[in-house]
């Protein structure tokens, strides 16, 4: 296994939360933590971020151990991290983004996962190329090379931009499939429910618990990458159940745009599980880090109920994390389940109500509108103006009210 140095720089008091975490990551991608060389970091070397000190003190740690990762906790371009190689007699050196692309190649499973970690792996590494690969030489093989793989990221820029372009527009037509499944299981008015959280919180083995499933599960960062949907019921009633990618503290903005049609899922969800670990002394932190990327996916008016997982872990109930609305359970153990799907009853949206609804030929703009939301069953044109069958909540009843002939159904919640 390969072995793995980390350059942990301080910058604020969060230092010692992130280098435990870099540690996990480590050990994700299969590596072997061999020790830290601590950086406080007042003014940012331009050459090599940190100084030429500890520089110089790190090679001298080094000496005389072969086969060693240089890993920097934090973002590199292009030229420190070769700077960094040079000055640690061509070591290789990669930096926090790299180890978790890598992790990403080793986990992805489906075909989309493997289209999205290639295009983040070909975004991150584009402007990296030096000539022939300059900067990817000296990577050699193992932690941080996974994926593409070095032959095709050696190949000529225009090359790699054509890839990119390939490979975004297949992502496209995966994402144009994905809504109008959306769009179908909401004409057959399936709710989903998404679970989303940290990684390695338990979302895996929740999703398992509530479907009856066996998903893949291990207790490591990002063992689960690719999206799962399953269904489930809750007093006979149908559910899709999504568990979607973990998050980790600052990831790299273009990892979450490489995965944001996957992430998206939660925005069209009619129910989001945040789940986190409730045993350790970061859930809040976990939690707040989940909320800002759902509020960056506009995720901000659909339910969000806050999942305290592993609670039998919580040694202190007293100084554990207590939030309003949350809900407390252990899905390892089948605890608290009774009180979680009571929690889903308790946020489902109304049900839509079956209209049928005579539009003037000057609002017909408004089936178009129901169409796109996937609420609309059929139309035909008559000599008054164009008749709709449509299935609508709340939102598309205050488009629709003024016209309707005939309410098929009440209003109630599932």
């Amino acid at each position: 296994m390969e072995k793995v140095y980390v350059i942990q720089p301080i910058i604020d008091e969060d230092y010692r939360i992130e280098h435990e975490e870099i540690i996990s990551l480590i050990e994700s991608s299969d590596g072997v933590y061999a020790g830290t060389l601590y950086q406080k970091i007042r003014e940012v070397n331009p050459a090599t971020h940190i100084g030429e000190g500890k520089l110089s003190e790190l090679k001298e740690r080094l000496s005389g151990l072969d086969e060693i990762t240089v890993l920097f906790n934090g973002a590199l371009s292009p030229s420190q991290t070769l700077n960094i190689s040079h000055v640690l007699d061509d070591r290789k050196v990669i930096d926090r983004t790299t180890l978790i692309l890598d992790i990403f190649a080793k986990n992805a499973k489906s075909s989309e996962g493997k289209l999205q970690v290639e295009l983040a792996q070909l975004k991150y590494m584009y402007p990296r190329l030096k000539g022939k690969g300059e900067a990817l030489s000296r990577l050699g093989g193992g932690i941080g090379t996974r994926g593409p793989g070095e032959s095709q990221l050696e190949t000529d820029r225009r090359h790699i931009r054509r890839r990119i372009d390939y490979l975004e527009s297949k992502l496209k037509n995966i994402e144009t499939r994905r809504s109008l499944l959306s769009e179908r299981r909401k004409k057959n008015a399936v709710k989903t429910i998404a679970l989303v959280g940290y990684t390695n919180t338990g979302k895996s083995t929740l999703l398992n618990l509530l479907t009856q499933s066996d998903v893949f599960v291990k207790d490591q960062l990002f063992a689960t990458l690719d999206p799962t949907s399953r269904k489930m019921e809750i007093d006979d009633v149908e559910f899709m159940l999504i568990d979607t990618v973990g998050l980790v503290r600052r990831l790299p903005h273009h990892l979450v745009e490489a995965f944001r049609s996957t992430l998206e899922q939660a925005a069209t969800a009619d129910i989001i599980l945040n789940v986190c670990d409730a045993s350790s002394p970061e859930a809040r932190t976990h939690l707040d880090v989940t909320n800002e990327i759902l509020q960056s996916l506009g995720c901000g008016d659909r339910p969000v109920i806050p999942v305290l997982n592993k609670w039998d872990l919580v040694g202190d109930a007293d100084s554990a994390l207590h939030l309003t609305g949350a809900v407390r359970i252990s899905a390892l153990k089948n605890e608290g389940i009774p009180a979680l799907l009571q929690a889903i009853e308790d946020n489902l949206p109304v049900k839509p109500v079956d209209v049928t609804a005579l539009l003037p030929f000057a609002k017909t703009g408004i089936a178009a509108q129901l169409r796109k939301a996937g609420a609309l069953v059929s139309e035909e044109y008559v000599a008054e103006g164009l008749l709709i069958h449509a299935r609508v909540e709340p939102r598309e009843m205050a488009l629709i009210k003024p016209y309707i002939v005939e309410n098929n159904s009440k209003s109630e919640n599932v």
